[in-house]
């Protein structure tokens, strides 16, 4: 059985009496070159133990077992979980877990099930979870790499520099705590049912630590965060409403130049090390009490 031939998924659906569900986000994969290349993407090899998120019928599952010595796939819709026990039937270092990731102990998960092995996560996620479940995957903290298939657009604002269109928080977040890079595209119609937008695949490799020291990053991210709530405004307004009460604008205004940024700077255009800079300084106003 050809797992990406669209006449061999129809006939295996059919058996199984499978109906898509636009809820979940369910469009498998019909050319074969694509998780071919997903799994290469992995790195997966013999030490390697592999998380997978959503394996649909099993055809990245089936890649990622041929390279990896172990691999332990979460799949939410139990409708599929019979479609799964057939196609992986010849792949005796597979596990299918029935489930939904983002209700699991992830670190706990791979402690049990990967131990011995180079944990490594690699999924086609369903765009519905893609934010979330990349989150989780980076905050288990367990994970040499992290590769996945989302909506492009997501790719690119990952990727993001400072001043682009696609720069936002998100970014902010996955380079802080990772080195991502955008390797593929795949079209709309490597799919059954075709979406209508194109996807990418993106490697995450998660950092040793952050690229700027960063004393406090609970106050860093409140900084990222303030600065892109309001998009267009200016840090000074960001940072206004998210420390007004504590802070006097012009205080805030000397945060902002005593970083070496002009005070009409808008946040999108810092990167990690500017962030950094302002949420120090901002920690060392707070603390001090000046307003």
């Amino acid at each position: 059985m050809d797992l990406c031939n669209v006449n061999d998924i129809k006939a295996l659906l059919g058996r199984h009496g499978f109906r898509f569900s636009k809820s979940m986000g369910q469009n498998f994969l019909i050319q074969s070159w694509v998780p071919n290349d997903i799994a290469d993407a992995s790195g997966a090899n013999a030490s390697s133990g592999v998380l997978e998120i959503g394996p649909g019928i099993g055809p990245l599952t089936v890649q990622l077992a041929r390279r990896a010595g172990r691999v332990v796939s979460v799949e939410l819709d139990r409708s599929l979980l019979p479609i799964l026990e057939e196609t992986l039937s010849g792949c005796g270092n597979t596990e299918l877990l029935p489930g939904d990731v983002m209700k699991l102990n992830i670190p706990a998960l791979v402690a049990d099930k990967l131990s011995g092995l180079t944990p490594i996560a690699c999924a086609n996620l369903p765009y519905n979870i893609t934010t979330p479940a990349l989150t989780a995957l980076i905050e288990a903290d367990c994970f040499s790499a992290i590769t996945v298939m989302i909506q492009r657009e997501v790719a690119l604002r990952i990727c993001a520099a400072p001043g682009t269109a696609d720069y936002g928080a998100f970014s902010v977040y996955c380079q802080y705590h990772t080195d991502p890079e955008l390797l593929f595209d795949v079209p709309p119609d490597c799919f059954l049912p075709a979406p209508k937008v194109t996807s990418s695949v993106i490697r995450l490799v998660p950092r040793g630590a952050p690229p700027v020291p960063v004393a406090d990053e609970k106050r860093f991210f409140q900084v990222v965060k303030a600065s892109f709530a309001q998009r267009r405004k200016t840090l000074l307004n960001g940072l206004s409403s998210a420390y007004g009460s504590r802070l006097g604008k012009e205080a805030l205004r000397e945060v902002i130049t005593s970083c070496g940024l002009s005070a009409d700077v808008r946040g999108e255009r810092l990167g990690i090390p500017e962030f950094a800079a302002v949420a120090a300084r901002l920690g060392e106003l707070l603390a001090n009490g000046t307003d």
